[in-house]
Order: structure tokens, then C-alpha cells, then sequence
């Protein structure tokens, strides 16, 4: 029998049907330490992301005890704890397409950045003139650090660690990090957040000026995506913004017929 699972690098994730065997989860981990030579580690997610730090759990099945990924993804190499930081391999095509949207000079923030996935593959990959990085999960940011130096982009990435909220308001009152005054405004906003009520884009719209794009991600069932941009707009109204909505997209499937969409927008 076959089992979904996620290769992240040297780390093969699995997630069992309920009551298998562990018999046969350790056939199936021996098959697959065959097929991909470079994997040396086997676990068994048991638990789903969950909260804002999006932690999951996953048990040790087969080949080196680690929980610690090193994945590469666009010209990049992260490394990550698979427990205790969110990475999903999923959306190394999204990361990729929002780096090409990315204009020269402009300044970027990304929010909710995990292990810097993100922010790093734009710093990389685009013109960028700098990146704004926000996450605040703090075993998070000691490998954005860590990520940041194996892809040398430390010139290019400015960490905003904390809650978000926080974090705005540190920005819109002026406030300087390493001696370097951060933007009160920006040119993009990437919004990868995680399964949470609060949309968060009273946030971006007070980080925004005429002709910021904006890329939110939320989560929905297909029968609801026009409820996620009427929401979108309703905030807006609330900021005293006009935003244009330029694209609507699934980006992928996380459950059955529930759907990671990301809406594309521009503020007027």
C-alpha cells in the first residue's frame, strides 16, 4: 500500500492511514530509504501544523535520527527543525513566481516567514533592494539567521522578529534596526499566513502607499473564494483604501476539496 509523503531534502515525511501497522510502516520506510539515496531519515508526521508558529509533530521511523531537514528549492539550500519551524516543499512554486514579480529597487516585506523561504529565494532570485523579514517564532529566526548566511544574502535580508502586530506598530512610529532606518511604507507585501481567523491586513494596509501589490494567502473551500475577496475588500474599506484585485489562485490542495489560495492585489 501507498502512503502520501513530503521529501524535504535529506528528510522523508509520511502520513500513515490510521491503525497501520508498524510492520508495514517500516517496509514502506525501508522502500523508500531504496528509491531516494539522498534521503537518510524516515518520520511519521502525527500531527498537523498547528497555531501561529504552524508547529507540527512527527515520530522517528527508519534511517538517522534527526529532525533537522537541509532542502534545496531555486537555487537555494535551507535548513530547518521539521517539528519545531514551518516549511512546506509545496509552494516552491509560489515562492519562485512571487521572486519574478519582484521589480528592481523595490522594497519587500514578507510576513509570517518561517525559515525565511520567502524572503530569501526573492533576495536571491530578484532586484530587490531589500527584504523585510517577519516571523515570530524564535527557533524560526536562529535558522533565518543560519539560512541567511548559507545563501549569502545577509546584505539583502533585514529580520523583523516578533508578533506582527508589534512590529507594524514599531514601523509606522520610525525605528532602525542594526543602525538601518526600516521603510515606514513598501513596494510588495507577501501575506503566507498561517490557518488563522485574523486576516492580519489591517497590518499591510497600514505598510502600503499607492501602487503597493500585496499577495494574501488564505485558506477555503472552493465554493468560498469569492467570500475570501469580498473580505478583502471589506478590509480594505475599512483602511480607507482602493485596492484593484488583479488574480485569484489556487495554490494547492490541503485537504480534500479545500483549497491554499493566494489573491493578488494592488492598492490604488
Amino acid at each position: 500500500m501507498k502512503y502520501p509523503f513530503d521529501v524535504l531534502g535529506n528528510v522523508i515525511i509520511i502520513k500513515f492511514t490510521r491503525g497501520t501497522k508498524t510492520k508495514a510502516k517500516k517496509k514502506f520506510a525501508a522502500g523508500l530509504l531504496r528509491q531516494y539515496p539522498s534521503v537518510k531519515t524516515i518520520l511519521e508526521k502525527t500531527r498537523g501544523f498547528k497555531g501561529r508558529l504552524r508547529k507540527q509533530q512527527t515520530k522517528w521511523i527508519a534511517g538517522e535520527k534527526t529532525k533537522e531537514a537541509i532542502y534545496r528549492e531555486n537555487g537555494c539550500v535551507f535548513r530547518f527543525n521539521v517539528d519545531s519551524t514551518y516549511f512546506s516543499p509545496r509552494l516552491s512554486n509560489e515562492r519562485k513566481e512571487i521572486a519574478q514579480k519582484v521589480k528592481k529597487g523595490d522594497k519587500v516585506l514578507v510576513m509570517f516567514a518561517g525559515v525565511a523561504p520567502y524572503s530569501i529565494i526573492i533576495a536571491k532570485n530578484s532586484h530587490a533592494e531589500r527584504v523585510y523579514s517577519n516571523e515570530i517564532n524564535r527557533e524560526a529566526n536562529k535558522y533565518i539567521e543560519l539560512n541567511m548566511t548559507l545563501n549569502k544574502v545577509k546584505n539583502k535580508i533585514v529580520l523583523l522578529n516578533g508578533n506582527i502586530k508589534d512590529v507594524t506598530n514599531k514601523i509606522t512610529g520610525g525605528f532602525s534596526v542594526n543602525n538601518e532606518k526600516v521603510p515606514v511604507k513598501f513596494d510588495v507585501i507577501v501575506m503566507p499566513r498561517p490557518q488563522l481567523k485574523d486576516m492580519f491586513l489591517r497590518e499591510a494596509f497600514s505598510l502600503s502607499k499607492k501602487g503597493t501589490m500585496i499577495y494574501y494567502y488564505d485558506f477555503c473551500k472552493n465554493d468560498e473564494i469569492e467570500n475570501v475577496v469580498s473580505r478583502v475588500k471589506d478590509e480594505a474599506k475599512k483602511a480607507k483604501k482602493k485596492i484593484k484585485i488583479l488574480k485569484v489562485k489556487k495554490a494547492g490542495e490541503i485537504a480534500p476539496y479545500k483549497y491554499r489560495i493566494r489573491v493578488d492585489f494592488k492598492v490604488l
